[in-house]
């Protein structure tokens, strides 16, 4: 299951996804828009850590989650 990551701060928030490098290189963050992430989220392929920048709370979303609190912090498209 592939999982993005929702960044929620005080200037917005951002989607990004890590990609794994193979051997000693680092894995790549990158930014990837919203409507990347709304396709495999709703055919069950992907979920969603959404991370608060302020009080780092952290929260995993996935498409069995409640209805709500998808809507509250991924919007009504991922529904």
């Amino acid at each position: 299951m592939k999982r993005y990551t929702k960044v929620i701060g005080i200037s917005g928030s951002i989607y990004t996804v890590e990609f794994e490098k193979i051997r000693h290189h680092d894995n790549k963050v990158r930014e990837v828009r919203e409507d990347t992430v709304i396709k495999p989220f709703k055919a069950g392929k992907a979920e969603v850590m959404v991370i608060f920048e302020e009080t780092q709370k952290q929260m995993l979303l996935d498409n069995f989650s409640d209805e709500e609190l998808i809507r509250k912090y991924l919007g009504k498209k991922f529904l």
